[in-house]
């Protein structure tokens, strides 16, 4: 399946555990070395009791694939951006975030591990630019983080 042939669409209730399962499946692949604060079952009810009914929560379907991606906005963050492993490099994160800049044209926010180099490659390469490092104080998972901004250019 291409990229052309994928469906960007918003998540219903339906969705929640396979975006959980997606989240589950790359953050595994991306972040091998961080503990992860809660086990499998809790982030499927994370998913199903808060991201996906309280959130602005996107999804990928790929077909009889399913759901191979999500973007979560919080008001002005980008909250999560996962796809599935095999989804990597193929231009959906692109389109995310290009959706996410559509959805929040006035800017983002958004938290990335500091272990997590393709992703501070990635979102640099999308505009956005450093504005703090923690020492992972301000996560559960006790991680050193970077807060990334987006703002347009005024013209």
């Amino acid at each position: 399946m291409t990229l052309d042939d994928l469906e960007i669409r918003r998540a219903g209730d339906s969705d929640a555990t396979a975006a959980a399962e997606v989240w589950l499946r790359s953050f595994g692949a991306a972040l091998p070395t961080v503990r992860r604060a809660h086990d499998d079952d809790a982030v499927r009810g994370w998913f199903t009791h808060v991201v996906v009914p309280q959130h602005e929560t996107w999804v990928a379907v790929a077909g009889e694939a399913g759901v191979v991606g999500l973007l979560v906005l919080d008001g002005g963050d980008l909250e999560q951006l996962y796809l599935d492993p095999s989804w990597r490099g193929r231009g959906l994160g692109d389109r995310f975030v290009e959706l996410a800049k559509r959805q929040r044209p006035e800017g983002l926010d958004l938290w990335t591990f500091q272990v997590n180099a393709p992703a501070q490659r990635f979102y640099e390469r999308h505009g956005f630019v450093e504005a703090e490092r923690t020492d992972g104080q301000r996560n559960e998972e006790g991680e050193p983080d970077i807060r990334y901004v987006w703002r347009p250019v005024k013209d």
